[in-house]
């Protein structure tokens, strides 16, 4: 393969891959998928629980408006709770719910069984291959965190 086309085709296989992890995760649950976006708001409140609407904006690269109707929906899908700022009454803090912490659970630890299934299924130089691109992928990601930032 051309260097020039490597990153390209690096980009369309991590995409792949995880269209694909979604898809199949998806055929298991019994409540209405959520969206990417949803998933990610979750999984930031769940890590960062009282998280400001404003600061969930900025984290995930998404407008205050977007964030803002994201936090609607899960709300009433029973998935965050919004509670008003102390300091100020024109902020909320958002914070998971039990449904939302029991919900990303059971797609984590189905995630992680999916992944852990099919990667037994690859050669071990092909386990060893994945593993060497660990780090840089690390840091490619690092990369375009850090971007995003500046």
């Amino acid at each position: 393969m051309a260097m020039g086309e490597f990153p390209d085709s690096l980009a369309d296989v991590l995409a792949g891959v995880q269209r694909l992890i979604r898809r199949r995760l998806r055929a298991g649950l019994t409540a209405p998928p959520l969206r990417g976006a949803e998933v990610e708001l979750l999984r930031l409140v769940v890590a960062r629980p009282g998280i400001r609407v404003s600061a969930a904006a900025k984290e995930l690269y998404l407008a205050g408006n977007s964030v803002s109707t994201l936090v609607n929906r899960l709300s009433r899908t029973g998935y965050l709770r919004r509670e008003t700022a102390p300091e100020d009454r024109r902020s909320a803090l958002l914070y998971p719910t039990p449904a939302a912490c029991a919900r990303l659970h059971d797609w984590e630890v189905r995630r992680s069984a999916l992944v852990r299934e099919q990667v037994s299924r690859l050669s071990e130089a092909d386990q060893a291959a994945l593993a060497s691109a660990l780090p840089a992928l690390r840091r490619l990601a690092h990369n375009l965190h850090e971007e995003a930032e500046g």
